[in-house]
């Protein structure tokens, strides 16, 4: 039926080409954003589920950070524990030296001074054994903690070792001196016991920043796979929607043409009444 009224053929041209537009902007979206699933009207429940790998993630960020703060504790503690280690040492050497009964007074005064001199030194290191504001090696903090999971549930904790003098591990008085050769050699058994003490701890406090550092690496390939699941999900194939689109701006011109052949119909109506 030939009308003017009703064009059927231009109706059908002009959906044919809305749908063609849709499916176009769809993928140009694809593409500029390189999502398949950019939000919840793409794919409700994959975009749902991505979201909450996404929270996941930034909750493994937190977590990673947690780490290492809680790390970079626990090795500035082994650094001022080895390098009280190395006093001891150095304190037994002169506590040994100075218990030798052939040993004049003015040499035993002089191995005195240096052995105090040590002592002092093992405060100043302990006492700024500070990472964070938290010190686990002079008995202020008891403990560091960090957290273990996205959750916020689970947490490591690294026990502190109290280095303070006089305290479990190192048992010298902050008075303690080798003035006389009775003292001198009293002392090297006080030290020999501290060293020891100090040596066990040391182990301690590795064992917890490999715990640390274990955990850390675990946290990050989590993160990563969890990354690569999301991009599984909602990761547009850049490859493919290169080529709809050529296809789709092929169809939109077609479509155009078809819509203008179709709106030109009834113009063939005029030859009917000439």
């Amino acid at each position: 039926m030939a009308t003017v009224n009703t064009n059927v053929g231009a109706m059908i041209a002009l959906q044919s080409l809305n749908m063609t537009n849709r499916e176009l902007a769809m993928v140009q979206n694809r593409i500029n954003t390189g999502l398949a699933v950019s939000s919840a009207k793409d794919n409700g429940a994959v975009y749902a589920i991505a979201q909450s790998m996404r929270s996941d993630i930034a909750g493994l960020r937190a977590v990673t950070q947690s780490l290492d703060r809680g790390v970079s504790t626990v090795d500035v503690s082994i650094a001022a524990a080895e390098g009280i280690s190395d006093l001891l040492i150095e304190m037994k050497e002169k506590a040994l030296a100075a218990s030798d009964a052939s040993l004049d007074t003015a040499s035993r005064d002089a191995l005195n001074e240096d052995f105090t001199a040590l002592l002092s030194q093992i405060t100043t290191m302990y006492s700024n054994a500070v990472f964070n504001g938290t010190n686990i090696v002079d008995g202020s903090d008891t403990s560091v903690t960090a957290l273990a999971d996205a959750d916020g549930t689970t947490v490591i904790t690294v026990q502190g070792e109290d280095l303070s003098l006089g305290g479990s591990v190192i048992t010298i008085a902050s008075t303690g001196s080798i003035s006389t050769q009775t003292d001198a050699a009293a002392m090297v058994t006080t030290v020999e016991t501290s060293l020891q003490n100090l040596n066990e701890a040391l182990a301690r406090l590795g064992t917890s920043a490999k715990k640390l550092e274990v955990h850390r690496t675990f946290v990050s390939k989590l993160s990563d796979a969890l990354k690569a699941g999301v991009g599984n999900l909602v990761d547009a194939d850049l490859a493919v929607e290169s080529a709809k689109l050529q296809s789709l701006q092929v169809k939109q011109q077609l479509g155009l043409q078809a819509l203008s052949i179709a709106n030109a119909a009834p113009q063939t109506l005029l030859a009917l009444f000439r």
